[in-house]
C-alpha cells in the first residue's frame, strides 16, 4: 500500500512538473514573421546575352576601377574608419543587453555576512520594562554584538514568455546592430570611393588647366612676335595676356579642391590632415569605369542591403515587445529563500543551533494600475505599426536607389560619349586657329574662342568622368555592396 501511495506521489510531481514545463514554454503575444518585401524577382534592368545585369555583383566592387590605390584604401577602411569602429562598439553594447536580459531567466544568489554592535537606549522601548522591574532597581541591557553570514535567493518563473519575449527583443536588438554596423561599413567604402575618384578627378581638371596655360604661353609668343614685326597692335597681346590669367585664377579653386579631398580621405581612415598626400598627391588618371556591371535581381536587396536588414531586425524587436507588454497582465510567480547563521556570540556562529532560513514562492498580481499596462500594450503595437512602415518604406527607397543609380550612369555615358566628341572637334578647331594665326591669316579672336571652347569641353568631360564612376559608387551603395554574408576578420579581430 505504501508503495502505491509513493508511486501516486511520483506520478503527481510529474504532472505537475510537466504541466509546469508547459506553462514556461508559453509565450503570449505575437509571434514574428518576417515580411514580404514586395520586390520582383525579375532583373532591375534588361540582361544582355551574357546576362551581365542578373548576377550577382562582386563584394569587392571597387576592383573593378582596376585601380591599385583605390584597392589600397579600401582594404583600410573595415579596420580603420572612425564610424565603422563606433558602430562596432555599439553592436558589443547590444550583446551585452542582450545578456543582462538573459540573466532575468536564471536564479539570482547574493551573499551576505554583517557584523553588529547594538546598544539599546534606556528611554526608548526597554523603558516599557520599568514596571516590572522591582522597586529599588534598575534594568538595563549591555552592549551586543550579532553576527550573521548566509544568503538569499530569488527566480521568477517565466510562466508567460515575459524574460523570453526580453531576451527576444533583445537578440534581434543585437541584430539591427550588426546591419548598422555593416551599413557604416558600406557607407564608408562608398564614402572613400566617391572622394578617391572626386579627387582625381580635380586632378585632371588641374592638368587640363596648365595645358590650357600652356597653350596660352605659346599664343601669347605668337602675339608678341607679331606685334614686335608691326604686323599688329598690342590688342592681341593684352588678350593672350588677360587669357593666361583667366586660366591662372582657375588654379587656386581646384588646388584646395585637391588638398580637401586628401584629408577627406585621412579622416574618413583615422589619419591626421596631409598624411596621406605623399600616396595621393601624384595625379593619375580618372579609374576606368566598365560599359556595365552586374546588379542583380531585387528580391536580392533584402538579403544584401544593410538597412533592410536592420528594418527587419527592429520590426522584430518591436513585435517581441507587445508580448512583454502583454505578458505583465500575467500573475508573477517567484520563488525566494534566505538562509543563514546568525549568533551573538563568534564560536555559536557555526553551530546548528545558529542556523535559520525561510523560503517559499509569493505571487503579485496586477490589480489596478490606472491603465498603464494596457496603454503599453497600445504603444507597443503602435509602434510595431511604425516599424512595419519603416520597412517598407526602406525596402521601397533601397528598389528606388538602384533604378535611379543605374538610369544615371546609362544617361551619363551617353553624355560622356558625346563631350568626348566635342572634345576632339575643340582641339582640331584650335589647332586650325592657331596654326592660321601663325600664318598671319585668322583673329586672335577666333584663337581665344576656340581655346575657350576646348577648355570649357575638356573639363566637362573630365567632370563627366569622374560622375561615371560616381554613379558606380552610389549603384554598389544602393545595392548594398560591400559585405556580402561576412565582416572583415581584420575588423571584428579588433573588436
Amino acid at each position: 500500500m505504501s508503495k502505491a501511495r509513493d508511486m501516486a506521489r511520483r506520478t503527481r510531481a510529474a504532472a505537475a512538473l510537466a504541466g509546469l514545463s508547459l506553462l514556461g514554454a508559453c509565450s503570449v503575444g505575437p509571434d514574428f514573421t518576417a515580411p514580404d518585401t514586395g520586390l520582383p524577382s525579375r532583373s532591375f534592368a534588361a540582361p544582355d546575352a551574357s546576362g551581365r545585369y542578373s548576377a550577382p555583383p562582386d563584394p569587392n566592387w571597387w576592383a573593378i576601377f582596376r585601380d591599385p590605390t583605390l584597392t589600397s584604401l579600401e582594404n583600410q577602411v573595415a579596420s580603420a574608419n572612425l564610424d565603422v569602429r563606433a558602430a562596432t562598439i555599439r553592436l558589443a553594447e547590444s550583446r551585452f543587453q542582450r545578456n543582462v536580459a538573459a540573466s532575468q531567466q536564471l536564479p539570482a544568489i547574493n551573499g551576505d555576512a554583517k557584523v553588529n554592535r547594538e546598544l539599546y537606549s534606556q528611554n526608548g522601548l526597554l523603558s516599557l520594562m520599568a514596571p516590572l522591574v522591582p522597586a529599588g532597581q534598575s534594568f538595563s541591557i549591555a552592549p551586543i554584538t550579532e553576527y550573521y553570514t548566509g544568503f538569499d535567493a530569488s527566480w521568477e518563473l517565466d510562466l508567460w514568455g515575459h524574460v523570453r519575449r526580453q531576451v527576444e527583443s533583445a537578440d534581434a536588438n543585437v541584430q539591427a546592430s550588426a546591419e548598422q554596423r555593416r551599413g557604416a561599413l558600406v557607407s564608408a567604402y562608398a564614402e572613400v570611393a566617391r572622394d578617391y575618384i572626386s579627387l582625381r578627378g580635380a586632378q585632371v581638371q588641374l592638368g587640363i588647366a596648365r595645358d590650357n596655360l600652356k597653350i596660352s604661353e605659346d599664343v601669347l609668343q605668337v602675339a608678341q612676335e607679331r606685334q614686335r614685326s608691326g604686323l599688329q597692335s598690342g590688342l592681341d597681346t593684352e588678350n593672350a595676356l588677360g587669357q593666361i590669367e583667366s586660366v591662372k585664377a582657375e588654379l587656386p579653386a581646384l588646388e584646395q579642391k585637391e588638398s580637401e579631398l586628401i584629408n577627406a580621405l585621412a579622416f574618413l581612415l583615422d589619419e591626421p590632415p596631409g598624411a596621406l598626400r605623399g600616396k595621393l598627391g601624384s595625379p593619375r588618371t580618372l579609374p576606368l569605369t566598365p560599359p556595365a556591371v552586374p546588379v542583380g535581381v531585387p528580391s536580392d536587396l533584402a538579403r544584401r542591403r544593410p538597412d533592410i536588414r536592420a528594418a527587419e531586425a527592429q520590426l522584430h524587436e518591436a513585435t517581441a515587445n507587445i508580448g512583454v507588454a502583454v505578458a505583465a497582465f500575467y500573475p508573477s510567480v517567484q520563488l525566494n529563500g534566505v538562509s543563514g547563521f546568525d549568533s551573538l556570540t563568534l564560536p555559536k556562529m557555526w553551530w546548528a543551533s545558529s542556523l535559520q532560513y525561510n523560503f517559499g514562492p509569493s505571487v503579485q498580481l496586477p490589480i489596478f494600475n490606472a491603465g498603464r499596462l494596457q496603454n503599453t500594450v497600445e504603444l507597443r503595437t503602435g509602434q510595431q505599426q511604425e516599424a512595419a512602415l519603416t520597412y517598407h518604406r526602406t525596402v521601397l527607397q533601397a528598389w528606388h536607389d538602384v533604378v535611379n543609380a543605374l538610369t544615371a550612369h546609362r544617361l551619363e555615358q551617353e553624355r560622356n560619349a558625346r563631350l568626348k566628341a566635342q572634345v576632339e572637334h575643340a582641339r582640331l578647331a584650335l589647332d586650325i586657329a592657331r596654326s592660321r594665326y601663325k600664318q598671319g591669316v585668322e583673329e586672335y579672336i577666333n584663337v581665344l574662342n576656340a581655346q575657350r571652347t576646348q577648355l570649357l569641353a575638356e573639363q566637362r568631360l573630365a567632370e563627366s568622368t569622374a560622375n561615371l564612376g560616381l554613379d558606380l559608387v552610389q549603384l554598389f551603395k544602393a545595392l548594398g555592396g560591400g559585405w556580402e554574408a561576412t565582416y572583415p576578420v581584420v575588423a571584428e579581430q579588433q573588436r
